[in-house]
């Protein structure tokens, strides 16, 4: 494994002294997708925050590969946060559009990430006319027409109804498969974490930590029939054990 980044040592205590994350030890391998998995309040946003820059640590170091900096990275966000006013274009648009490139060469890259998401024909329509699931797609995009290495993402399909999670888990595996981006991926989903990733963070809340990193050794591209397979529901067992050494039943993440 060539690391991607590094994060060692780290801690990180809120002003109210909440210690969010204690001696925390990770690193992100090149090409891989992680899921940082865990009950609610176990820090997993707050590791996602200080990959991106987003969030300081108190203590520990967070080191690059290379001469890599954060701006191969990109942010997808719980909520899409799309502009309401703007057609799904201009939203995509945007971040080319703050780093100060001309509309026109903006073009073919815009046309690109909607083209990634599958949201040809919806160019022009606004975030009202969209379902949750294609916001979150747009908010894909935008996050895809920097053209990243690394996809940090928290939580994002947390809040849309089954069939759609599964439909975009399916999409951006197809996706990261083609462009080989390394993914971090925040979900308290188990199901989800184990169809998605080369490996499975299990992190324990106050204070923030690893607790289990399980490899899960399945070949992709991954179909429906893995996750019926009796090896994803091996992992998935292997996972809610590692989960429930720490959590008191019903005190913040679901099986679902």
């Amino acid at each position: 494994m060539i690391p991607a980044i590094t994060l060692s040592n780290v801690s990180k205590v809120y002003a109210n002294g909440t210690i969010a994350l204690q001696d925390l030890n990770l690193t992100i391998g090149e090409g891989q997708f992680v899921s940082l998995l865990g009950p609610s309040g176990c820090g997993k946003s707050t590791v996602l925050r200080i990959m991106a820059g987003l969030g300081k640590m108190n203590v520990g170091n967070l080191y690059w590969a290379g001469d890599r900096t954060r701006q191969r990275l990109a942010f997808v966000f719980q909520e899409a946060a799309l502009m309401p006013w703007a057609t799904v274009e201009d939203n995509v648009r945007l971040p080319l559009k703050l780093a100060g490139l001309p509309k026109r060469e903006a073009i073919k890259a815009v046309a690109e990430a909607i083209r990634m998401v599958d949201l040809q024909g919806f160019e022009h329509s606004y975030p009202r006319e969209l379902s949750g699931g294609m916001k979150m797609r747009v908010s894909i995009a935008r996050a895809l027409v920097t053209k990243p290495e690394m996809l940090l993402m928290d939580e994002p399909f947390g809040a849309l109804d089954e069939m759609t999670r599964s439909k975009l888990n399916s999409d951006l595996l197809n996706l990261w498969q083609e462009k080989q981006w390394t993914v971090v991926f925040v979900t308290h989903n188990i199901y989800e974490a184990v169809y998605l990733s080369n490996r499975v963070v299990v992190m324990a809340a106050r204070p923030g930590r690893v607790i289990a990193d399980v490899a899960i050794d399945a070949a992709y591209p991954r179909t429906e029939e893995f996750r019926t397979s009796p090896l994803y529901n091996e992992y998935c067992r292997q996972i809610s054990y590692a989960l429930a050494q720490t959590v008191n039943t019903g005190s913040g993440y679901d099986h679902h």
